[in-house]
């Protein structure tokens, strides 16, 4: 169970992380390639083309290593058994 809601965060987390990276990136790419503004045509590119694939892939990334680090947790021990003491 702990591993599934870790794969779901980071699948949220990752997805809003990608997201604002893909709106930096859509920006960069048209300032960069001088796309045309008419009638908001920028606008719409950043927003309904960069922000999805970046929030896609954020997600997919996100969810895949939370999902990794949870999964290498389950199988190391976190709490180990006492020791039993020493006789001298």
């Amino acid at each position: 169970m702990k591993i599934a809601l870790l794969v779901v965060l980071g699948l949220v987390l990752g997805a809003l992380g990608g997201a604002s990276l893909g709106v930096g990136a859509g920006l960069a790419w048209v300032e960069i390639f001088k796309t045309s503004n008419f009638e908001g045509y920028g606008g719409m590119l950043v927003f309904f083309t960069f922000m999805p694939l970046g929030a896609l892939l954020g997600g997919l990334a996100g969810a895949v290593t939370f999902g990794v680090l949870a999964w290498r947790d389950a199988e190391i021990a976190i709490e180990r058994p006492p020791k039993a003491p020493r006789k001298h």
